[in-house]
């Protein structure tokens, strides 16, 4: 039987493709390491977080440790982080971490209810959470937005949102401020998308369309590549 060698640790080649699996259900205690893979000529395979020549290829990448590890659990059933963030910057979302792989199984159920009830695309909310937040509820950005959709205090004010790191709540509140987007400027995606990172005022100073905004360009191509993706 091929082996697959995990660290100091040793599985049966059945139980690969779970390896990835596993450590994303780890938390963000400092267990999650980078894993590395490798096939020899043989064709066995090997998994490693401490890869010892230059033919092992990364594959998982740890999550950064930007919030004090300390979890709680709201009545949905869902695990939170809670603690002051550090950094302060928002993921970029482009390289999801095994954390936020973990996340988004997790958040999905209640996506897939905040899209039903407000006539969205799940497949749009998944990809505004995870250009805004990388799927982390304890996101915060150094303007303020906090949260899985990153909701400013006035937004989160206005649909009734109390708890801003509370997945349920700040879904809820993000959602249908997207589903009050898409009526203001019917059916179109872009210029939605576009009026939830810069202000629906900003959009239609500039003739509803993108404005003419490095940041707010950017952030519609990288949501509308999830998307479609």
């Amino acid at each position: 039987m091929r082996l697959v060698l995990l660290g100091n640790r040793t599985m049966s080649k059945f139980f690969a493709p779970f390896v990835v699996a596993l450590l994303a259900c780890l938390p963000l205690s400092g267990a999650v390491a980078d894993v590395f893979k490798f096939v020899d000529a043989t064709g066995n395979v090997f998994y490693t977080d401490k890869p010892k020549h230059s033919g092992y290829k990364r594959i998982l990448r740890s999550p950064p440790a930007t919030m004090a590890v300390s979890y709680v659990t709201n009545n949905a059933g869902l695990t939170r982080l809670v603690g002051k963030a550090g950094g302060g910057s928002r993921p970029s979302g482009r390289h999801l971490s095994a954390n936020s792989l973990l996340k988004q199984q997790e958040l999905s159920p209640l996506i897939d209810a905040a899209a039903s009830k407000y006539s969205l695309d799940p497949a749009l909310l998944h990809a505004v959470i995870r250009a805004e937040s990388g799927y982390n509820p304890g996101a915060v950005s150094h303007k303020g937005a906090a949260g899985l959709m990153q909701l400013m205090p006035a937004t989160a004010s206005r649909y009734g949102v109390r708890d801003r790191f509370d997945p349920q709540e700040n879904i809820e509140g993000g959602a249908r401020y997207l589903s009050d987007l898409l009526e203001m400027f019917p059916s179109n995606v872009k210029l939605a998308v576009a009026a939830y990172n810069s202000g629906e005022n900003t959009v239609k100073k500039f003739g509803n369309q993108v404005p003419p905004i490095t940041e707010t360009q950017n952030y519609v191509d990288r949501v509308l590549g999830y998307y479609y993706r």
